[in-house]
């Protein structure tokens, strides 16, 4: 099928999204077997090793998701773009920035776990772009896989609006196919995984539970049409035809807050009806906020709307961006209307300049095949631009628009970097920025004090990946520090302070002379400055640099050097001199002020806290919770899971948590298994505080 014959309500742009291990890449993989792209369904790891969407060394090696890759396959006359995302939680930036940019998700869970952290990680984060789901419980033919069960989780962790379309026929290895509750028909397989589905009667002993399960999804389908709903009370469920209780559920659906619950096994069985599911309910590009973006227009700041339609101006949005060996930087992009051409010339409407378009690319993750033309609705990748970022917006430049960019969080973890040898030096800063541009939560800086580089990231497995791929894609050796944690600094109390800055020595001097009250601004809000200079006490040229000298000290710390966060600083008197005051003396008198009165205000130190989930199996429990408890933990809530193990919830200090899941192996026999994911900044006890004064003051890093 050509780019050109894809109808708008044929695409479907969607999301593979779950906790890691849950099966998304295996999945994936039996989605291209099933649709013709590949003749065999790969492994995620072993000898085999040769998962499609999982194409780095290190996703083969680890037998994770570390990096979005995009595949297009066809079902029913449906093309449909399919992201796999990552699951560990370190790898969270790949999931925020796909979910921006897809209309639909397929949510995957594991059936002897049920809802598990990432699980609800995930969900939360297609709750903020609004993306409606199906949800696919994976695993149930394995020992302790369970359909129920795992969407009695979905009810209690998730949301209660999930609702089975699908049954399963037989129970754990004996599980063969499906009961369908919108045609009341069952789908088994002559043998397993190979053979097509063949359409037959409810097993007689599923007939009564299969009715009972298709009322309910009647009830829930037509509370999405007053008619519909009028109809079904006066005549009764048989009334309800089959295309208008499609119809009902695809609308409810596309409500978001309404879900069908299918089960299966990732490999192969009941993959078809995922993609049924996916073609018959899940919104195309026309679907989603009636089929129009919303931006503003970068030079005046008016709304601007555009349609998804290929006679409007271009509007897309860079979502991700690759290194490619063979091709250079790959920017992902999701055009929301217009189409883009090879050679043409669009206006980064992010920094305001124009570029030429090289080559288009239709992605098969890591392979490519050229396009001539992307259209509305459609994701493809583009070679050849060099200014784009993540989340930059590429547009028409006779009719700009600036998009929503997408918000990353600040990464809690740092280490410091050195390249082994004097040649890998200049080396290492190319591959670092080159792998900065790929993922907006890695971040590099030089630490002024010691000249050291330091490398931030989501956590350890995050930091580990990028050292191995500097080593194998770039060629660079580098040592690694210990890993550190990004403190923070606020103050708890308020203060007023006067920054005085006189300076006499022949000719001009310098005088600035502020009074800055202090105090604490609300969690997350971070720096706000307020101007409540009454008459001309000082000047209006001079209020600026009192700000930029406020923040400035702010930002390199004042009591341990960790930048100070959450305050506001409101500037309400001072004086000036006519000839001696200039722009630096307000900046330094705003400086002084900053360190005078911060110290005044009760300064603390803030920690990352993390809130993590262990599962195990209940004999190693009580050394699990006793271990979390000496790493400064708080038990939140245990819980009873499938198959007798036991889930853990805790926040514990991040600091304490380095080395963490190699202490979980030898305490567990290897049997637990942990995540952790950010939760809040808290204050850090005064005995630990005193500590971490002392090694900064000590110049230890």
């Amino acid at each position: 099928m050509s780019e050109q014959e894809t109808k708008l309500e044929n695409l479907r742009n969607i999301g593979i999204i779950a906790h890691i291990d849950a099966g998304k890449t295996t999945t994936s993989e039996a989605i291209l077997y099933r649709t013709g792209l590949k003749h065999k369904i790969s492994l995620v790891k072993g000898d085999d090793g040769g998962a499609t969407t999982d194409w780095m060394e290190q996703e083969k090696e680890r037998g994770i998701t570390i990096t979005s890759a995009a595949v297009t396959a066809h079902w029913k006359g449906c093309k449909i773009n399919i992201i796999d995302t990552p699951g560990h939680i370190d790898f969270t930036a790949e999931v925020e920035r796909s979910l921006r940019v897809l209309d639909g998700a397929v949510t995957v869970f594991d059936g002897k776990m049920g809802v598990e952290a990432q699980s609800e990680t995930v969900w939360r984060q297609a709750n903020k772009y609004g993306v409606p789901r199906i949800c696919f419980i994976n695993k149930i033919n394995q020992i302790g896989g369970d359909f129920y069960k795992s969407l009695d989780s979905i009810h209690k962790r998730l949301s209660k609006n999930a609702v089975a379309i699908h049954l399963p026929i037989g129970f754990e290895k004996d599980i063969c196919g499906v009961v369908d509750l919108v045609d009341m028909k069952a789908y088994t397989y002559k043998e397993y995984a190979d053979k097509e589905l063949v359409q037959g009667e409810i097993p007689a002993d599923m007939l009564e539970k299969a009715k009972n399960a298709r009322s309910m999804l009647v009830e829930e389908a037509v509370q999405a049409d007053e008619k519909l709903m009028d109809k079904f009370f006066s005549e009764g469920e048989e009334a309800i035809t089959v295309p208008e209780l499609k119809a009902a559920l695809r609308k409810r659906i596309m409500d978001g807050d309404f879900y069908l619950v299918t089960g299966g096994d990732g490999r192969g069985v009941i993959v078809e009806k995922v993609l049924d599911l996916v073609v018959d309910y899940l919104p195309s590009p026309l679907d989603r906020d009636l089929g129009q973006t919303v931006g503003v227009n970068p030079k005046t700041g008016d709304e601007v709307i555009r349609k998804a339609d290929n006679s409007e101006p271009l509007a897309a949005l860079a979502f991700k961006i690759a290194t490619d060996p063979f091709v250079g930087k790959l920017i992902f992009i999701r055009v929301y209307s217009g189409k883009l051409s090879a050679g043409s010339y669009i206006l980064n409407a992010t920094t305001g300049n124009k570029e030429r378009v090289g080559r288009l690319v239709r992605m098969f993750a890591d392979k490519r095949e050229d396009i001539q033309e992307i259209m509305a609705g459609d994701i493809a990748a583009v070679v050849g631009l060099k200014d784009t970022t993540t989340g930059t917006t590429i547009c028409d430049p006779a009719h700009p628009i600036l998009l929503e960019n997408i918000d990353f969080p600040d990464p809690p973890v740092s280490v410091a970097i050195e390249p082994k040898t004097k040649a890998d030096q200049e080396k290492m800063g190319i591959a670092l920025s080159h792998l900065m541009a790929e993922d907006p939560t890695l971040r590099v800086k030089t630490d002024e004090e010691t000249g050291q580089t330091i490398m931030s990231g989501m956590g350890e497995l995050h930091l580990e990946i990028y050292v191995d791929r500097m080593k194998r894609e770039f060629n660079v050796e580098a040592n690694v520090g210990e890993p550190q944690v990004a403190f923070r600094e606020t103050i708890r109390g308020t203060s007023e302070a006067q920054g005085k800055h006189i300076k006499q020595s022949g000719g001009r001097g310098q005088y600035g002379d502020v009074w800055v009250k202090f105090e604490p601004n609300e969690p997350g809000k971070g720096f706000e400055f307020v101007d409540m200079i009454k008459g001309g006490v000082v000047p209006q040229e001079y209020r600026k640099p009192v700000m930029e000298g406020v923040k400035e000290t702010l930002s390199g710390g004042v009591i341990a050097g960790y930048p100070v966060v959450d305050v506001k600083a409101t500037l309400y008197d001072g004086s000036y001199h006519e000839v001696d005051s200039s722009e630096l003396a307000f900046h330094l008198a705003g400086a002084l002020a900053t360190r005078e009165g911060v110290k005044k205000a009760r300064p603390v130190i803030l920690e990352p806290v993390m809130h993590v989930e262990v599962t195990t199996p209940e004999e190693f429990m009580g050394d699990i919770i006793g271990d979390l408890n000496s790493r400064r933990g708080r038990i939140e809530t245990m819980e009873d899971l499938n198959g007798g193990a036991k889930l853990i919830r805790a926040f514990v200090p991040l600091s304490s948590m380095f080395g963490y899941t190699s202490d979980l192996r030898s305490m567990s026999q290897g049997r637990a298994a942990s995540t952790m994911e950010l939760s809040q900044y808290e204050e850090v006890p005064p005995n630990i505080a005193e500590e971490i004064i002392a090694k900064r003051s000590s110049g230890e890093k």
